[in-house]
Formats: structure tokens, sequence, C-alpha cells
């Protein structure tokens, strides 16, 4: 895989960074955003994977210029190596209050632990260099505290697990009807309720997006197939919709 420029005018960049899980892992995008020079990472990774995402990032953008990493939840595929990030660059992290002391158990170094900053449940804006990125309430898409971020300029939702997909050999969505297969199993399983889905799609209308990108799989670009996977998502039974049954004892 190598890195894909999702968008770029004179200040501002997004990059999709080269996945580079293997073996067993769960395959997993890392995001960059740019703006004037200064940069905000979303869902880092594990340990295993550092190395190799620091390396992409430095690539396009001084480590020093980080500003921000972005967790926007608590598993270990996005905050796994959360302390290797606060030791090598200065940025500040982002995640629900709801996390804040579980993060400490992937070894977060007391020196560094203050720069964790809480997310309260509603959301907020986050000035990036200039820019008004907007973090999203996202709960239970699939974990209790759960964001994603939507950037103004390049038109980009950031959906974290929303929309993920699992072993597909492509970057971009280009055919909605044949991707369905690569996503409805995860969707079915991972997800509580259909009831959180027609949440999302109901604040999701109300922005301006071209692309979402995901944190697993690929990345749907395009009002046209924007569209597509909202209203998807926003019919799916999931959760306990069709697991009541599995409460039965054998």
């Amino acid at each position: 895989m190598t890195q894909v420029v999702l968008f770029e005018n004179e200040e501002h960049k997004n990059i999709l960074l080269e996945d580079h899980s293997e073996g067993e892992m769960v395959p997993a995008n890392q995001h960059l955003i740019i703006h004037k020079g200064k940069g905000m990472l979303l869902d880092p990774g594990g340990h295993k994977i550092h190395s190799q995402v620091y390396s992409d990032l430095s690539a396009e953008l001084s480590p020093n210029d980080l500003k921000y990493i972005f967790f926007s939840h608590q598993d270990p595929d996005i905050v796994a190596a959360a302390n290797f990030w606060f030791m090598m660059t200065p940025a500040d992290g982002l995640i629900s209050e709801l996390w804040l002391r579980f993060v400490a158990h992937f070894g977060v170094d007391r020196m560094v632990f203050h720069r964790i900053k809480t997310i309260p449940d509603r959301g907020q804006y986050l000035d990036l260099e200039g820019v008004q990125l907007s973090i999203l309430p996202a709960h239970f898409l699939h974990s209790a505290g759960n964001f994603q971020v939507y950037d103004p300029i390049s038109k980009i939702l950031y959906s974290g697990d929303l929309g993920a997909s699992i072993g597909v050999g492509y970057r971009i969505v280009e055919d909605f009807e044949s991707h369905i297969k690569a996503i409805e199993g995860f969707h079915r399983r991972y997800m509580p309720t259909i009831r959180v889905y027609q949440l999302w799609a109901k604040m999701a209308r109300k922005l301006d997006i071209e692309t979402i990108a995901p944190q697993h799989g690929a990345v749907y670009q395009g009002k046209e197939i924007v569209n597509q996977f909202i209203d998807w998502v926003e019919n799916q039974p999931c959760g306990l919709d069709v697991m009541e049954d599995y409460y039965d004892l054998p």
C-alpha cells in the first residue's frame, strides 16, 4: 500500500498513511491532517507499527509540528502506542473523558499524561492553525465514548469504525453495491442498535461531506457514494436488534 492524498491545496493537506498492519493484526488506517504546517494525527495505532507510521508522518511534516493526536475511542489498534507519540512529539492527545484512565494501562508515562485532553460528550471545535475542525459525538459506534472528526476545508468526515471494511484490495470505493459484502458483517455485529445509525445519519446529513474516511479499509469518495453509505447504514438492524435470541440459555 502507498500513501494516498485525499485532498490538497496551498495551505491544507489530508493524507491516508500506508497500512503497516501484518500477521494477525486487524488492518487499520492512520490519517494525517496538515494545515499551514501544523498537523493532527488520527488513530495512530499500536506498538508494532509506530516506527513506520512515524517515518511516514516525518516525510510529510516535522514531528515537532504535530499539534494533536486524536483517539476516536479506546481500542488497542488506536491507543496502544500512545506513550511513543507523547515521548516523540510535543502533541496533545484528545480522547473521550470516559477512557482517560484506561489509556494509562497502555503504559503512558506520568510525565506526559497531562497532555491527554478529554473531549466532552457533546463534542467540541478544535483549532488547527486557523481551521476549525469539528469533533463530533459518535457514541456507541461502536464505543460508549466515541468521536469523529469533520474537516470543513476538505469536507472529509473521519468516521472511525463506522464504514469499516476488512480484507478489500482497493483504497477507494468505486461501486457501493459490491462493497456492501465487505461491510455488512461488521456493521451487523459490532454496533449496538439501529437507533444509533438513525441518529448518526440525521447528524451526517447536516454536513457537507465529500469523503468518508474510516479507520479500516476503503474510503468513500464523492457525494453519490457518501450518500449511498448513509442511506444504507441508516436502515441496518444490528446488535440487539438481531441478537435477542442469543440471551436464551443453552
